[in-house]
């Protein structure tokens, strides 16, 4: 029997401990296949959510890509390059080793993987969803979840919509664009139980993934697009945005009835209250209108006193992109993965200084942990509202208890 082993380093886990599959590498859905690409990016949405796991040679932990296979249970290996080209056929993965077999490969029974901390001490759960089946999904496991989060740009690549390319054409197609988000969001409202609600995250598209995702407009290259014009930044300047928002809280009001309420909204990467107010003013929004914010950079973690000053209604903490610049190592780079610490010192104290001002302030604070991290963060922050992946979630020992 001819074996081949390739040693790799598992970037994203899963529930079992062993995935066999058939090698792809044309970048199109192949169900129950192992994706191979060089890099994840947006436009393998598709063929990432059919595989039953990927493999690439570049990447991080925590990168945009890694965070939907999170969220969807789906393993993701780093190898070098040539050993990716490398890899055909059937190939085996065992997660617990880090090691891909390939080559003649024996069948190898696909076994469970060690259940993930017990969260029964957590206050309450948003768990970051791709679509409405994972509001099932997790639905079916446990009830006891308070919450759920979707990504615009997430729920753009399930829904099939290039909203740079919608932004871009005026303002009717912007509204055609704001509308088709409502209806994407009325679907996923629907699968809410009567304690649940949904919060969107508001479009934050770096000019390389929105590039992946533009068929008509142009999309300035940037040198470096984690620090560019995206989030807040972006929702400023784009001029048809605040129409396409328009006409989604209009959806949400003629259309969601008394579920208008379960649904509300939060503002990615910003740093201060200032520009928190200018956005406001931007979507036309009331002072009584709720909207959140997503604390990922360390001026927003010294203005979240402010924010919460400034009527925010929540706060998000996205640990993923605020570990990279508090600690200077890019999450998706892995020759820097071990300088990206998710629970150095430095990144605790953060988290500590944001949960006091909101509960200085009767503000949820909610903070975003990786399933490994979260017994860690419930020992060592006052945190006891977190954010999870549903797969992460699901995998914990058993029902989810949470207080009444």
């Amino acid at each position: 029997m001819n074996l081949h082993e390739t040693r790799a380093d598992v970037l994203v886990g899963g529930p079992l401990k062993t995935v066999r599959g058939t090698c792809n590498r044309t970048g199109k859905p192949v169900h129950g296949a192992v994706l191979l690409t060089a890099e994840l990016g947006p436009n393998l949405y598709d063929a990432i959510l059919a595989s039953a796991a990927v493999i690439c040679a570049r990447g991080g932990r925590t990168g945009h890509m890694q965070s939907l296979c999170r969220s969807r249970g789906i393993p993701v290996l780093r190898v070098d390059p040539h050993d990716l080209d490398a890899l055909t056929g059937d190939v085996t993965i065992s997660l617990d080793r880090g090691v891909i077999v390939h080559g003649d490969t024996v069948h190898v029974p696909q076994q469970a993987g060690p259940p993930a901390s017990g969260l029964n001490d957590v206050e309450s759960i948003c768990v970051v969803i791709a679509d409405a089946s994972d509001i099932r999904s997790t639905n079916d496991l446990t009830p006891h979840v308070e919450s759920y989060f979707i990504r615009e740009e997430f729920l753009c690549l399930s829904a099939g919509l290039s909203p740079v390319d919608a932004l871009r054409a005026g303002p009717r197609e912007a509204e055609r664009y704001g509308r088709a988000v409502a209806a994407e969001l009325h679907s996923m409202v629907k699968e809410l139980l009567p304690h649940q609600r949904l919060v969107m995250r508001l479009l934050d598209l770096r000019s390389d993934d929105a590039a992946r995702m533009t068929a008509r407009s142009q999309v300035d290259a940037e040198p470096n697009p984690e620090m560019g014009l995206h989030g807040a930044r972006w929702l400023l300047a784009e001029r048809h945005y605040p129409a396409a928002f328009r006409a989604l809280r209009a959806h949400v009001a003629d259309h969601f009835g008394t579920a208008a309420d379960r649904l509300s909204f939060a503002v990615p990467f910003i740093n201060d209250s200032t520009e928190f107010l200018r956005l406001r003013l931007h979507l036309g929004l009331t002072t009584d209108t709720p909207l959140g914010v997503f604390v990922e950079t360390p001026a927003a973690v010294h203005s979240a006193a402010g924010f919460c000053a400034a009527g925010a209604s929540e706060l998000f903490v996205g640990t993923k992109d605020l570990i990279q610049f508090y600690l200077a190592a890019d999450r998706g780079n892995h020759r820097v993965a071990d300088t990206y610490q998710t629970r150095h010192p430095a990144v605790l104290a953060a988290l500590r200084e944001i949960v006091e001002s909101g509960r200085a302030s009767k503000v949820p604070v909610h903070v975003f942990a990786l399933g490994a991290d979260v017994d860690h963060y419930l020992r060592h922050l006052p945190a006891r509202r977190l954010m999870m992946c549903n797969a992460e979630l699901r995998q914990s020992a058993g029902p989810v208890q949470l207080p009444a």
